[in-house]
């Protein structure tokens, strides 16, 4: 293996862009799959801390269109497609941190599953909690066990749709535009979950690709 992997500006953004899918269709999704697998073997492989801290933080600096731009459009099964919902479920925490936090506890309040156990969540989780989580569960996927990751995601949006439902109950007669809203995360966060446990199964079995 090149001795390039291991310098710590791997992940600067000129990884990302040396994936041109252009609009052919089957050349963007053998950009989306070629990238996400391309970077996640050279984190791997790396010994250097730094290089999972920038794939964390990536969206931070460039900002979520360079990685919509290569796998936004992939399946939602597949090694691009789980990559780009771990982003973007950080990103709604990050942007949101306290809105989230609440969910996240009202849906933990609420239900009666191991989901939060598995999370893996402090209780209470306030918003600085929540924030940690998102970077520990994207940073499990290039450092850890990424079936697991995957599994710790699906609990944690499975969690917090339960508060945004649960949220969007007490608004329903008073704010019906905030409760209309909250329905909505509360549907995406479910179909978010539904699509992890199905990656965390295909990562489990090696068919996550």
């Amino acid at each position: 293996m090149s001795s390039e992997f291991h310098k710590p500006a791997l992940f600067g953004g000129r990884e990302f862009e040396a994936y041109q899918g252009g609009e052919d269709p089957a050349m963007r999704t053998r950009a989306a799959h070629e990238s996400a697998a391309a970077i996640l073997t050279r984190a791997r492989a790396s010994a250097d801390p730094s290089v999972v801290k920038r794939l964390v933080h990536y969206s931070d600096e460039h900002g979520i269109d360079a990685l919509a731009e290569l796998w936004a459009h992939a399946t939602p099964h597949s090694l691009p497609g789980a990559l780009w919902r771990l982003y973007l479920v950080r990103l709604m925490i990050r942007r949101s941190p306290d809105a989230v936090s609440l969910m996240y506890t009202r849906g933990a309040d609420a239900l009666s599953t191991i989901d939060a156990l598995v999370a893996g969540a402090p209780s209470p989780a306030g918003p600085q909690e929540v924030v940690e989580l998102a970077d520990q569960i994207l940073r499990g996927v290039f450092a850890g066990d990424f079936a697991l990751a995957l599994e710790r995601a699906a609990a944690f949006s499975r969690v917090a749709a339960a508060g945004a439902t649960s949220l969007a109950d007490d608004y329903d007669s008073s704010e019906t535009d905030r409760a209309a809203d909250l329905t909505r995360r509360a549907l995406r966060l479910s179909t978010y979950a539904d699509d992890f446990r199905a990656s965390a199964a295909l990562a489990r079995a090696d068919a996550l690709d």
